[in-house]
């Protein structure tokens, strides 16, 4: 990472203040609260929990959203790293952000971009499929016959196609090899495929059952940069078996890779213990394929809501915020900005929130599942200590509100990821991505069953008409609340004490997860749901 500018040091002040929260009794979302004027907002200092949450809202976070909109569909319908869009996402963030008086940082990082590609099959049909580049992709514009390996069409499939060397037995090399979703790492497809000579690779959806998931376009990561030297592209199920017809003959382009470098954007609001940080973020770039308005400007635009409404606060502990870039890479941005932190500065951040995807449509609500009590975490995915008391406030939350919620697992496959590998205590909120919502979750949080939580998901329809307006309010009232009560004290987690709240903040007991997640923990499990949310370097299938 190359920071164009460094976050400033002050002399630590400590407090000794003991912590002794008083009842708070926190009103419902949507209770009838009146909510105090715009101006009076604008103008107070909203210090008390009560006061935030009277002026953080749905309506002022989808400001932010219509903006982000606004600037995809200015720039070709998206906001990827790499693209104008996602630079002038930056821009704005930056703005907001300086006239709501917080110091801002823009940290660049080295990136990799790879533009858009293109997969056409030339027989025995004529046709332009939508696709995109796997990452870890080679580069290359490659025709040739394309040969299946290992197919099972239909539904009820359970397709292991191309995870064995013995799969390639009779592979025609320098043929494309037209490789079917399910069972191993799409990294191992794609390898085992170069190892039997294929010029390129076309990995395409599983179709073993009737949903978006398992048939729309589907685009991911080999894991890593550099992964294979041939070209690799997604493809939906339909598109699979026209490409697998007898005699197929296909034209794959992956554009050669650019030096495009990145920006975060890092914000900071200086509290009286400067070496004791409370620290949250968002990814603000989205995929190549649409303009990311869930996924994951509900997440940032949460975060600037709340940015704004704090602007005359003066905290006990230093509050940062962070808008990473190119988290659909493989979590670049994050990755980058902690591995170049030394550990004196690892060593400030008391805690990390991470906020991805917080209003989708058909959403349930979902926390991070830090004491494990729902799924375990994947084999190597630390835990740090603490993360089980941030799951804590959000479900205290949560209960408070009357609102029903789930476990996710801890999985490290979005932006905390960073932060856990180095000990920082994390948690944070998800409403679900491609995964199917069931009967028994529509009964509980209404929605549609049988749907996917996003049925845009990653996708060009990703736009303000994605977004649940009743999630989004629910979950930036979350995000306020706990960047406020830990800006006062983050003894609980880190047990370093702080100042009292003002007003207390008096959440109840948590009154558990409803168990209803089935075999998909939320849709962030690699071994069990494969793709699921794939924004990581642990991708699989």
């Amino acid at each position: 990472m190359y920071r164009s500018a460094r976050l400033s040091r002050r002399a630590v002040v400590l407090a000794t203040a003991t912590s002794a929260l008083a009842a708070l009794a926190l009103a419902p979302a949507g209770a009838a609260l009146a909510a105090p004027k715009a101006k009076v907002c604008d103008t107070r200092n909203n210090n008390t929990i009560t006061k935030l949450l009277e002026c953080v809202n749905a309506a002022g976070a989808t400001e932010h959203l219509q903006a982000l909109q606004d600037i995809a569909d200015d720039n070709g319908g998206t906001r990827a790293a790499g693209t104008p869009g996602y630079e002038a996402s930056v821009d704005y963030v930056v703005d907001t952000l300086e006239a709501a008086g917080w110091s801002v940082s823009i940290d660049e990082f080295p990136y990799t971009y790879v533009g858009p590609s293109t997969l056409t099959q030339l027989a025995p049909i004529s046709a332009e499929y939508p696709t995109g580049p796997f990452t870890g992709s080679g580069a290359g514009d490659v025709t040739a016959g394309v040969s299946p390996v290992d197919l099972q069409l239909g539904l009820g499939n359970t397709s292991s196609s191309g995870c064995d060397a013995a799969d390639f037995a009779g592979f025609t090399a320098g043929s494309i090899a037209l490789i079917q979703r399910g069972t191993c790492n799409f990294s191992v497809k794609a390898l085992n495929a170069a190892a039997a000579g294929a010029a390129g690779v076309v990995i395409f959806n599983q179709g073993n059952d009737t949903t978006d998931a398992r048939n729309g376009l589907i685009v991911g990561t080999l894991g890593g940069s550099d992964v294979v030297d041939i070209p690799v592209v997604g493809a939906s199920y339909e598109q699979g078996v026209a490409l697998s017809q007898a005699g197929s003959i296909a034209n794959i382009f992956v554009p050669a890779p650019e030096s495009r470098p990145q920006k975060n954007v890092i914000a900071e609001k200086t509290g009286l213990n400067d070496d004791n940080v409370v620290m949250a973020g968002a990814h603000l770039d989205s995929v190549q394929a649409g303009p990311g308005i869930n996924d994951n400007g509900s997440g940032s635009a949460s975060l600037l809501e709340l940015a704004q409404q704090l602007s005359k606060l003066e905290p006990q502990n230093t509050i940062r915020l962070a808008w990473w870039g190119a988290e659909e890479s493989g979590l670049i941005g994050s990755e980058e900005y902690v591995a170049e932190l030394s550990q004196e500065e690892r060593d400030r951040i008391a805690l990390y929130l991470n906020f991805d995807m917080v209003a989708s449509p058909n959403y349930i609500f979902m926390v991070y599942d830090g004491d494990e009590s729902g799924w375990l975490a994947p084999e190597g995915v630390p835990i740090p200590d603490g993360s089980i008391q941030i799951e804590k406030l959000f479900e205290g939350y949560y209960t408070s509100v009357g609102a029903p919620y789930d476990d996710a697992q801890f999985s490290g496959r979005s932006d905390y990821d960073a932060f856990i590998r180095v000990g920082i205590p994390a948690g944070g909120l998800f409403t679900g991505a491609e995964i199917v919502k069931t009967a028994e979750q529509a009964s509980i949080w209404g929605g549609t069953a049988g749907a996917s939580y996003d049925p845009c998901y990653h996708q060009a329809c990703d736009t303000l008409a994605n977004v649940n307006q009743r999630a989004l309010d629910v979950n930036v009232d979350a995000i306020a609340l706990a960047v406020l009560a830990y800006s006062y004290t983050t003894e609980s987690v880190n047990g370093v004490a702080g100042a009292d709240i003002p007003g207390g903040l008096g959440l109840p007991a948590p009154s558990g997860p409803e168990g209803t997640i089935g075999g998909n923990a939320g849709g962030l499990d690699p071994d069990l749901v494969g793709d699921g949310h794939h924004h990581g370097p642990h991708e699989t299938e």
